[in-house]
């Protein structure tokens, strides 16, 4: 009889901790599954803002850049302004950073964004500037240097570039 009762005792545990587990595993919705039983939210697509400090990507670049990692720049300041789009420093690092890697039509088009962002300021005119005496493009270059020169005369950027720019007509490389 002693033997029956242990018996039925050690049948009915199992059950009592199915019957407390399985509470635990509903889920309000039946669609909301994803694959291994996570739930769809997990899916969601969060990578933009969510994992990048507001800073890091810009700070990582301008240290590639002065270390004359110029790919490594371009690479981390072009998904800078993909995460943020609106932030001129993001574009001015990828401008100067496809300019370095000779990828003039991409810093084209990173101007054309800063110009509806910082259009008429020094700093934006000294770096497409420098973009065109990169080019060779010397006529053009000098006139965004005049410009930077006019908007601010005691600008240090912009006069150690139209002392370059002088450098590059006066020494021509042969």
């Amino acid at each position: 009889m002693l033997a029956r009762r242990i018996r039925s005792h050690l049948r009915l545990r199992p059950l009592l901790l199915v019957a407390l587990i399985l509470p635990g595993c509903q889920s309000a919705a039946l669609d909301d599954f994803a694959a291994f039983g996570d739930s769809a939210k997990t899916l969601e697509d969060d990578s933009v803002v969510a994992f990048y400090k507001n800073d890091e990507l810009i700070t990582t670049g301008k240290l590639q850049f002065k270390e004359k990692n110029y790919g490594k720049s371009y690479a981390i300041y072009k998904r800078a302004v993909v995460v943020f789009p609106a932030d001129p420093a993001a574009w001015l690092g990828f401008a100067a950073s496809a300019d370095m890697i000779g990828r003039f039509d991409t810093s084209d088009r990173a101007y054309q964004q800063l110009s509806k962002m910082i259009g008429n300021s020094p700093v934006y005119y000294n770096n497409i500037g420098y973009s065109h005496l990169l080019r060779g493009d010397l006529p053009t270059a000098r006139r965004y240097f005049l410009k930077a020169y006019e908007l601010d005369p005691t600008n240090e950027t912009t006069a150690r570039n139209l002392e370059l720019m002088k450098n590059s007509v006066r020494f021509a490389q042969r």
